[in-house]
């Protein structure tokens, strides 16, 4: 069974499964530049993010740009103890009971090698447990023994979730989809438009600490107009408030309407709405709280410019198990490719 028709599965595994924690984005990188269609330049810049462009002919002067962020939350090796054990230190928003009891990989200079993070023994767990687990508790086993693992990893080394997407009914679930739904979503966008306008597709790197890239981004490229795309807090599941669940999976893509880092520009917001109900294409509106997007980043970066903002409602972010509906992913496709198809830069300066 799949999980979606027209979800290109094997594409968004590719994208999912690729490393690229926040400041070592070279596995994605090299997918996503593999992955692009074929377009006028393709360039990547000191930060890492890699930005295609496709010239357009009808509106000449006019420029759209459309980011999704490739960098996933990781950890940092900051000391290899005595026994061998690698402790670590966050790269991005961690929820720490996420990675206990996991598998995780750690990428040293050598190459990749699998590893645990341990969980006290339900035998001893009552007495055993501390009150509160956090991330200074995590201590990540290689297997080595402590000559070994001296000699083969060093501060400073990464280590992501070791955890492959998968369909489970009409969802799909990984590492990841924060914001690999949205890269996914950025590439198919970027295969099936057929924009007037000029259109710079970019894949952005370390959000998850700041929107860093999208700042970088937004002072080199100069658009007159700027959409990102990003995961968003999806909690309609049991123990969760309905009130806080902010989204929900399988009633569509959102259209932004805030969130802690924007309040996106209400002509490009009611354009999206407008389009997303013309075309027949399922959305919701949101309003998040405790979370950012690029376009926080790209609104004012270099200069002000009108935004918007498209997400994915993303189930279980920050964790091995981040589950998406693909009916949302494709229909966040759908309404990315409209509205650049459609787009001819009018409307969108305040009266």
């Amino acid at each position: 069974m799949t999980a979606n028709a027209t979800l290109d599965f094997d594409l968004l595994a590719r994208l999912a499964d690729a490393p690229g924690p926040v400041g070592r984005e070279d596995g994605i990188r090299d997918v996503v530049r593999d992955e692009l269609p074929p377009v006028d330049a393709v360039r990547t810049d000191a930060m890492g993010n890699v930005v295609a462009t496709a010239e357009g002919d009808a509106t000449p002067g006019y420029e759209v740009l459309v980011a999704a962020h490739m960098d996933e939350i990781g950890l940092v090796v900051s000391d290899v103890d005595d026994e061998g054990f690698l402790s670590v230190e966050p790269l991005g928003g961690w929820n720490p009971d996420a990675l206990r009891g996991h598998p995780v990989t750690v990428h040293a200079d050598d190459g990749e090698y699998d590893a645990v993070v341990g969980v006290t023994a339900a035998h001893t767990a009552a007495e055993a447990a501390p009150d509160e687990w956090t991330l200074d508790d995590a201590h990540v086993f290689t297997g080595l023994d402590s000559a070994a693992a001296a000699e083969t990893f060093r501060v400073g080394d990464v280590v992501t979730f070791d955890a492959d997407l998968r369909e489970i009914g009409r969802c799909v679930a990984g590492s990841s989809l924060d914001d690999r739904a949205g890269v996914y979503v950025l590439v198919e966008a970027a295969r099936r438009a057929d924009p007037d306008v000029t259109v710079h597709y970019a894949a952005t790197v370390q959000e998850e600490v700041g929107l860093r890239g999208a700042a970088a981004l937004g002072v080199d490229v100069d658009p007159d107009l700027a959409v990102a795309i990003d995961g968003t807090l999806e909690q309609s599941y049991p123990g969760v408030d309905p009130a806080d669940a902010m989204s929900k999976l399988g009633d569509g893509v959102g259209v932004k309407r805030k969130d802690a880092s924007v309040v996106p520009t209400p002509a490009v917001v009611e354009r999206l709405e407008s389009l997303a109900e013309e075309r027949g294409i399922d959305f919701q509106r949101e309003v998040a709280r405790n979370i950012g997007t690029d376009a926080g980043a790209l609104q004012n970066a270099g200069g002000a410019r009108p935004v918007g903002a498209l997400s994915v409602p993303v189930r279980y972010h920050h964790s091995a198990v981040e589950t998406a509906d693909a009916r949302d992913v494709e229909a966040a496709v759908d309404l990315l490719t409209a509205f650049l198809d459609t787009e001819d830069g009018e409307g969108y300066a305040p009266s």
